[in-house]
């Protein structure tokens, strides 16, 4: 299991040229929203700004980034539906997002920019935003990350306690907390299955003696007929959700974080 990781950028970079005209590939309709640089979904005032903190799977990888300068390597392929906080914003306006997410993080990394995520200053270096502008501090948190512990052989009970110290910090700035389960890892199956398993297991508890919604994300975009993989119309790569994927992330598997 330790000789298994994740695809670094690199590789995910060159692969983007052949996916540049199927961005929005799979099952699930997503034509109705075009692609675009703009991340505007809604202008109104009262929004609550949400800090989604995390690694590739916030960052919207392979097709989206929070940092400008990764979205310039992605090129025409770049698009912006290709990330969870794109399609909530979409189906609730009165949602804004920060996105702070950054590729091949552990929780212990991901923990170290809470503080900055949260804060008026936060969020990755601009162009990270869903749903309007990216000023102000947050008003909710939602925590994600622990496949990149597992890929490099971190124990799954030490992603648990950085994902619980992130969601006990995030009360404690007085913020909506939510929190998110790990994605089935196709490239890692199966040997990654028993403690993708365990941690989601652990996460759940977090869930619970917090009193804070845990997003159901394996099981949405799980294949029935293979247990412990992406479907295969919800993934680009194996790694990482496709577009289709991302939007069900941001729809039927999500849940606003909550005080």
């Amino acid at each position: 299991m330790k000789s298994v990781r994740p695809l670094p950028v690199t590789p995910i970079l060159a692969a983007l040229a052949v996916l540049a005209g199927c961005a929005g590939c799979g099952s699930d309709d997503v034509s109705a929203t075009g692609a675009g640089s703009a991340s505007t979904v809604h202008d109104d005032d009262g929004r609550t700004l949400v800090a989604a903190l995390g690694d590739s799977i916030t960052a919207g990888t392979p097709l989206w980034a929070a940092d400008a300068a990764t979205r310039e390597q992605i090129g025409p392929a770049l698009d912006e539906r290709s990330q969870y906080e794109f399609w909530a914003a979409k189906a609730d306006p009165s949602l804004e997002f920060r996105n702070c997410g950054i590729n091949g993080e552990r929780t212990d990394q991901i923990a170290l920019r809470l503080e900055e995520c949260v804060g008026a200053d936060g969020g990755a270096e601009g162009g990270g935003a869903a749903g309007g502008g990216d000023a102000g501090a947050a008003d909710a948190l939602i925590v994600q990350g622990g496949i990149n512990d597992i890929a490099q052989g971190r124990p799954v009970e030490d992603a648990a306690a950085d994902l619980r110290s992130m969601v006990e910090r995030g009360k404690e700035l007085g913020l909506a907390v939510a929190i998110v389960e790990l994605l089935p890892w196709n490239n890692g199956h199966p040997g990654a299955d028993p403690e993708i398993e365990e941690l989601n297991r652990l996460i759940n508890g977090i869930g619970e003696d917090e009193d804070i919604p845990v997003m159901p994300w394996h099981e949405a975009l799980e294949d029935p007929r293979e247990p412990g993989t992406m479907r295969a119309d919800l993934t680009i790569e194996g790694d990482h959700p496709s577009v289709a994927g991302y939007r069900i992330l941001g729809t039927k598997a999500f849940v606003a974080p909550e005080d």
